[in-house]
């Protein structure tokens, strides 16, 4: 899926239909790509676990399978979409956005932790009414935190979804880049709302 890593966005994938129904369940994504032809675990069946856990995160399903019925079993099973081998890859980004679209219509652009304030359609931060410049990295780790409020992220969690050139061992990208987000964040003695679980990672909430 490297075209969509080109567009900007932060891209899981696996091969393996129990790999991919444990990072749907365990993280937290715009959008998934499934396609019905996978091993272990067919797409139909992961698709019917993810409705059934009452998992919404729309699905787009990827099969040369092309007959009517073939698309409608898709759909009744709970997919948003239906793309059929072989589409070009102008045509799966129209529909990615599409989705992401739809899903973003139904909620709110801004997210509230505290009095800080993340604007997600204009990329955009506050905290207490005052405006932070941060980098397009430092504003995806924030993004991030902010999308799973409350709940502690590995290292690694944090450097999957945000970094795609991380590729596991030690590295301390995100260590370095929650010290550039706290500098920016806890200005004029504004309290800490980025925290520390040692030894299980990072999570943000109200001071």
């Amino acid at each position: 899926m490297e075209c969509l890593v080109e567009e900007g966005y932060a891209v899981d994938s696996t091969e393996s239909g129990d790999e991919g129904l444990w990072y749907v369940r365990n993280h937290v994504y715009d959008v998934a790509l499934l396609d019905i032809m996978v091993p272990e675990v067919s797409g139909l069946e992961i698709l019917k676990k993810l409705r059934s856990d009452g998992n919404s995160v729309p699905v787009i399903i990827i099969s040369a399978r092309d007959t009517v019925v073939q698309k409608i079993e898709g759909l009744e099973v709970g997919a948003d979409d239906y793309l059929v081998k072989p589409f070009s890859l102008d045509e799966m980004l129209a529909r990615v956005r599409v989705q992401i679209r739809r899903r973003n219509e139904k909620k709110s652009p801004l997210i509230s932790v505290g009095d800080l304030v993340i604007d997600t359609a204009t990329k955009t931060v506050q905290r207490a009414g005052r405006a932070i410049e941060l980098t397009r990295k430092e504003y995806l780790l924030l993004e991030c935190l902010a999308f799973r409020n409350g709940e502690v992220l590995s290292r690694e969690d944090i450097a999957r979804q945000v970094y795609q050139d991380y590729e596991g061992g030690t590295s301390n990208v995100v260590d370095v880049y929650i010290g550039y987000l706290r500098k920016k964040l806890h200005i004029d003695g504004l309290p800490n709302i980025i925290h520390t679980k040692r030894g299980h990672g990072y999570f943000l909430s109200e001071p």
